[in-house]
């Protein structure tokens, strides 16, 4: 039983309950305190049938919004900032930040075998210096792998860059004296032709 129907029905008993003990006879059908107390009880009826489409209304529209956020992405992807590294660069940038994290643990530890006064204190100052030098090594070989694959597959090229347009211009002054050569050999032999030809 819902809210609406037991707040009809306790309006119901009240009303019945009230005309009880006030009329204890039961009064004619057409009587007008009957014909008002029916109208107030379809009244009531129909507001509290109101009262239950509403409810039943919220209650879908709070069903719906809880499907709305429980479909809600968990993320929402923005595009990067940056653009992602080609892969030979970004494995040689994690094979140096590898090397450097296992240099910093070697020189840490030597650092403590040292203070304790550990015979593990030479091997760990050895093994650090080498890891020193590879790690160099690593940090180098991400430049050196950059470089290479910025070379390999182009580098970006700005537009304003007047040594570059210099050589454009070099290059068509070049190919229009080209051009004009190819055309004043070419009105030599037509001539040197025709005087042959006609002497």
């Amino acid at each position: 039983m819902g809210t609406a129907e037991r707040r009809e029905a306790s309006e119901d008993g009240a009303a019945a309950g009230g005309t009880a003990l006030r009329d204890p006879v039961a009064p004619e059908a057409d009587s007008p305190n009957r014909q008002g107390r029916t109208e107030r009880a379809a009244s009531a009826g129909g507001s509290a049938d109101r009262g239950a489409r509403a409810a039943a209304g919220a209650g879908a529209d709070s069903t719906a919004r809880q499907g709305r956020v429980a479909y809600r992405p968990l993320w929402v992807e923005e595009p990067a900032k940056r653009r992602r590294m080609p892969d030979p660069v970004r494995t040689a940038a994690v094979r140096a930040v590898l090397v450097i994290a296992v240099t910093l643990i070697q020189a840490m530890v030597a650092f403590l075998c040292t203070l304790a006064g550990s015979w593990l204190a030479f091997p760990m100052v050895i093994s650090s210096v080498v890891s020193t030098v590879l790690a160099t090594w690593g940090a180098l070989d991400v430049w050196v792998t950059r470089q290479v694959w910025n070379q390999r597959n182009g580098v970006v090229s700005t537009p304003s860059s007047t040594a570059r347009a210099l050589r454009r211009e070099q290059r068509r002054a070049r190919r229009q004296e080209r051009t004009a050569q190819r055309a004043q050999e070419r009105i030599h032999r037509q001539s040197g032709a025709g005087q042959l030809s006609h002497p």
